[in-house]
C-alpha cells in the first residue's frame, strides 16, 4: 500500500474546502488554483482519493468528477429528507418537472408552444424555474420568447455534453419515472435565493 505524501494531504483538504465553499461545480482552472497544481492527472487524482475517503467514512456529502474537467461536492441522496427538516425553501414537484422535461427535450423552444402543451398554469413553472437558474427565456428579434435550459441544470442532473446522448437521458428520466422532486435545500451564499443543488429521485411521468 502506498502511503499519501503529505503535500497530497494538504491538496486534497485544500480540495475539499473549495469544493464545499463553492456550493457548485468548479471547472479545471478553479481547481487547479484551490491546488496550486498546473497538473490536471494531479487534479483528478486528488478528486478520485478524496471522493473514496468520503465512501469510506460514509460521509453525508459525496465529490465526483463531471463531464469538461469539473468536479462537484454534493449531498447524497440518503440526507434529502432529512435536510428538508431544516429548511422552508419548497420543492420543484411533479407539475413544474413536468414542464421542464418538455422543455429540456424540445429545446430551443418557444414559450408560446409550451403554453399550447401545457396549459397557461405553466407561467407559474416557468417563473419557478428561471428563479432557480434551470432555464433561460430570451427574446427573438420578432419579440417571441424562446425557452432553453441551462448549463447548471446539465450539471445538476449529470447530463452529457454530447446533445444526443442528453435528450436520450433526459427522456430517460422525466419519463421512465426516474424524477419526482427537486429539493431547493442546502442552498449556498454563492447562489441566488431558490437554486436547487440536489434532485430527488423517483417516480413520475411526463404528461
Amino acid at each position: 500500500m502506498i502511503t499519501e505524501q503529505p503535500r497530497f494531504i494538504q491538496k486534497i483538504a485544500s480540495l475539499e474546502a473549495a469544493l464545499y465553499s463553492a456550493g457548485h461545480p468548479l471547472d479545471m482552472d478553479a481547481l487547479m488554483h484551490a491546488l496550486d497544481t498546473r497538473s490536471e492527472k494531479l487534479v483528478r487524482r486528488a478528486v478520485e482519493v478524496l471522493g473514496n475517503k468520503m465512501n469510506a467514512r460514509k460521509a453525508a456529502f459525496e465529490v465526483t468528477m463531471l463531464p469538461q474537467g469539473r468536479a462537484v461536492m454534493r449531498l447524497r441522496q440518503d440526507y434529502w429528507d432529512l435536510v428538508k427538516l431544516f429548511t422552508h425553501r419548497p420543492l420543484l414537484t411533479s407539475g413544474p418537472l413536468k414542464t421542464l422535461g418538455y422543455i429540456a427535450y424540445s429545446q430551443p423552444i418557444e414559450q408560446g408552444q409550451v403554453l399550447s402543451y401545457r396549459g397557461v398554469h405553466v407561467y407559474g413553472h416557468l417563473n419557478m424555474l428561471e428563479r432557480a437558474g434551470l432555464i433561460s427565456r430570451d427574446k427573438t428579434p420578432d419579440k417571441k420568447i424562446v425557452i432553453k435550459t441551462t448549463s447548471f441544470f446539465a450539471d445538476y442532473f449529470g447530463l452529457s455534453t454530447n446533445s444526443e446522448k442528453a435528450k436520450l437521458q433526459i427522456m430517460e428520466m422525466f419519463s421512465a419515472g426516474h424524477i419526482e422532486t427537486v429539493d431547493l435545500t442546502n442552498t449556498r451564499d454563492r447562489f441566488p435565493e431558490g437554486l436547487p443543488q440536489y434532485p430527488s429521485s423517483t417516480n413520475t411521468g411526463l404528461e
